[in-house]
C-alpha cells in the first residue's frame, strides 16, 4: 500500500497557519478596497483549446491536464479520443487578461 500524498505543487495549511494567511489576506483586502479595487473571481479551469498552442511549447508543457470522467472517459478510451479537455491555469495572468 502506497502512503498518502498530496499532488505536486500544492500543501496543506495547518490550522493556526490557516489563520494566518486569512488575516493577512483580509489586510490586503481591506487596503485594496480603500484605493476602490474591487474583488473579482475567476474559473481555475480553462478549456484546453483556450491554452494550448498560444504560449508555445514550453507553455504547453507546464498545463495540467485534468481527466475526464465517467461515461465520457469510458467512451473517450475506447474510441481513443483526448482522455482530456480541460486544464488549470499554469499561470494566473491569463483570467485577469479576459476581464
Amino acid at each position: 500500500m502506497s502512503k498518502p500524498s498530496i499532488p505536486k505543487g500544492t500543501r496543506d495549511f495547518s490550522p493556526e497557519e490557516v489563520s494566518k494567511r486569512n488575516y493577512i489576506f483580509e489586510t490586503l483586502r481591506k487596503e485594496f478596497q480603500l484605493f476602490g479595487f474591487l474583488p473579482i473571481e475567476t474559473p481555475s479551469m480553462e478549456k484546453l483549446s483556450t491554452l494550448t498552442g498560444k504560449y508555445g511549447d514550453e507553455g504547453d508543457q507546464l498545463l495540467f491536464k485534468i481527466l475526464k470522467r465517467g461515461a465520457k472517459f469510458n467512451h473517450a478510451v475506447q474510441s481513443a479520443q483526448s482522455q482530456s479537455d480541460v486544464s488549470d491555469h499554469f499561470f494566473l495572468r491569463r483570467p485577469y487578461v479576459t476581464i
